[in-house]
């Protein structure tokens, strides 16, 4: 009965505070979201290197088998969505500290992170045992990144309790993740891929000219070579990053409960949580939708196009439609947002895979950069929303923010994992051919599906799901209002 008296007048006094401007309190500065925004870039450059160029390293240089580097893409991305609900519990259990009760996370974990992301790309001098080498390195690098991520992402909400502001601040973050992203391509795009180039694909004359006497045994050495210093500069901006934000970024305590309540168990939120309808909603939307644009666009830049550049040219778009749906979704609701920035990538992926030139690569890596921002920023900026919405559904519950968190990511994670695993067994299945310029009629055929049809296919079924999602923008204000009322 008090919830529902709370909400009645939540709804008299909603439109009145549309228009009320931010609590000076909790305004975030210009300084602090940059900061915040730079401590997701690092991930985010890894990440980039690892998605674009390891199943190539682990085939071409590390030279293991195409099963072997699928089961270490698979059971590490596996290994780390499991991961992301333990985490998330040891961050419930974890106490208040000076620097806050996320922070001691991402700082504690960042130098190991970084030795295990430099090993992944190192080539040990037996042969024997490679696939337990980068099945073991991946899988902790998969352990450590998430002990990053997860209370990275449950920050937002420690913010601000403003919805606007941590709006702005989500904006800003996937802004410089996607600038970082561009990054980790640009660094080991530059170092690697041209020397991939020159190692399989060098014409008879480039040959003469170029590598003149050199043996594909030092072409090889190379090429480990130039790995590794791709791997230790990464490493290097995953510390400078954690620094800036370390500095930068004050987390705020607990601004959802007061501090008498008594926290519920971790199990009893975990149910909470998992029964909450907009969260599962969300969850399963973008799950697909994030499967269906991850497959399409890590295929398409590997096999169909010149990964450097044309990741340069998705990433550049992406950069600049982030402003722009986080205007839209201002303007005309974030539900509304995420169909129109979805549905913009259909079209032209099915383009490609029925006129396969060069001039439709590029409008591809345009059109879908409108589509990755739109994935990026509106899954992260409506998931505060549902934290929101659960808040006031359950005011006893408190510190259960990384339980959202973290299973997202979880989810998300896993169907990846699957869906990149399976996807390369496919390759293997059709006749992959190790090191080969020019693949068989069946792998040409297996990559258009994987680029076209299938992406589509999760693209509907995610879109078919989000008309459930049950918070509209009145109910969104509204939320506000009585989580103020509330507190």
């Amino acid at each position: 009965m008090e919830i529902a008296k709370h909400m009645s007048i939540c709804a008299i006094n909603a439109k009145s505070l549309l228009f009320s401007q931010t609590d000076l309190s909790q305004k975030l500065s210009l300084c602090s979201k940059l900061c915040f925004a730079i401590g997701g870039a690092p991930k985010e450059v890894a990440a980039s290197a690892t998605a674009f160029f390891l199943q190539i390293y682990l085939l071409d240089v590390a030279q293991i088998n195409a099963f072997q580097a699928s089961m270490v893409l698979f059971i590490g991305k596996a290994w780390g969505a499991v991961n992301d609900p333990i985490v998330g519990f040891f961050i419930t259990k974890s106490r208040w500290t000076k620097i806050g009760r996320l922070m001691p996370w991402m700082v504690g974990c960042t130098p190991f992170l970084v030795v295990s992301y430099i090993y992944l790309w190192f080539v040990p001098p037996f042969i024997s045992g490679r696939f337990i080498w980068y099945l073991g390195f991946y899988c902790l690098y998969q352990t450590l990144i998430t002990c990053f991520h997860v209370p990275y992402s449950a920050l937002t909400m420690f913010l601000s309790t403003d919805q606007k502001e941590r709006d702005s601040a989500t904006a800003y973050r996937m802004t410089m993740e996607v600038l970082g992203t561009l990054v980790g391509a640009a660094i080991q795009g530059q170092i690697v891929a041209s020397a991939h180039t020159l190692k399989h694909c060098s014409t008879h004359n480039t040959s003469a000219s170029y590598l003149g006497n050199s043996t594909g045994a030092e072409i090889v050495k190379s090429l480990k070579e130039v790995y590794m210093i791709a791997a230790g500069v990464i490493g290097g901006v995953f510390v400078i990053c954690t620094l800036v934000m370390f500095m930068g970024v004050k987390e705020r305590d607990d601004p959802y409960a007061s501090r008498t309540e008594k926290q519920i168990p971790f199990y009893k939120g975990f149910i909470l949580v998992m029964r909450h309808g907009p969260y599962l909603t969300l969850t399963a939307a973008f799950l697909f939708i994030t499967v269906a644009i991850q497959v399409g666009s890590d295929f398409f830049r590997q096999y169909f196009s010149d990964m450097t550049l044309d990741n340069t040219v998705n990433g550049v778009s992406a950069v600049i439609s982030i402003p722009l749906w986080q205007w839209f979704l201002q303007r005309f609701g974030k539900k509304t947002a995420a169909f129109c920035g979805i549905t913009w990538i259909m079209p032209f992926t099915l383009m490609l895979v029925f006129i396969p030139n060069v001039v439709v690569a590029y409008i591809v890596a345009v059109s879908s950069g409108l589509s990755v921002a739109a994935s990026l920023l509106l899954p992260w900026s409506m998931l505060p929303d549902v934290v929101d919405d659960f808040r006031l559904a359950n005011p006893d519950s408190k510190g259960h923010e990384a339980i959202f968190y973290s299973f997202y990511v979880f989810f998300t994670k896993f169907a990846a994992g699957i869906s990149l695993g399976v996807s390369t067994l496919c390759l293997e299945f059709a006749g992959y051919d190790t090191g080969a310029c020019k693949q068989p009629a069946p792998v040409v055929y297996t990559l258009k599906l994987l680029i076209g049809g299938a992406p589509v296919v999760f693209i509907v079924t995610g879109l078919m799901i989000l008309l459930f999602y049950p918070i509209s923008e009145d109910i969104r204000l509204r939320n506000k209002v009585c989580l103020e009322e509330l507190r």
